[in-house]
């Protein structure tokens, strides 16, 4: 069977296609933030509405939040992190669909004193509607990592 230069282009294109799915999902995993232990955030609170808390190990606490409000996609958004009790080295905050991959969307936070961390971040815009995401603070010690996860919707 012969085939015409637009067949073979559209076919290399769909085994390009292919690839890259298979690759994304082999990868995928690794963009997935690491951590030593997992923070635990207080029940019921609402990014949406108010900043939220969560313990950490070993009695530090951390507090989290998002303005403006309500959450926007596609915009800059305010992130500030507060951390009490340890001393992190780094903080990070790690933005992901909790049921669609939306790609790597991690900022570092600079540290602006007295334990607050603060910087920009955004989220890319789901052609679904609305979204669940998981925002996950990423605070880094000289002894370990700790990640605490905090859930919020847009777009609903």
């Amino acid at each position: 069977m012969k085939f015409s230069k637009p067949h073979l282009l559209n076919l290399a294109m769909i085994v390009a296609l292919i690839a890259l799915a298979v690759l994304g999902q082999q990868l995928s995993p690794l963009l997935l933030p690491r951590a030593d232990v997992t923070g635990v955030m207080e029940p019921g609170c609402d990014l949406q509405r108010r900043a939220c808390a969560a313990k950490l190990p070993d009695g530090g606490r951390l507090e989290f939040s998002i303005t403006p409000r309500p959450i926007p996609l596609l915009q800059a958004l305010r992130v500030e992190v507060t951390v009490t009790g340890v001393n992190p080295g780094k903080v990070e905050v790690d933005f992901a669909g909790a049921s669609m991959n939306m790609g790597y969307n991690r900022s570092e936070l600079p540290h602006t004193g007295s334990g607050r961390y603060a910087g920009e971040a955004s989220l890319p815009v789901c052609v679904s509607g609305g979204m669940t995401w998981v925002a996950t603070v990423l605070v880094e010690t000289d002894r370990q990592r700790i990640a605490v996860p905090f859930r919020f919707d847009t777009g609903h």
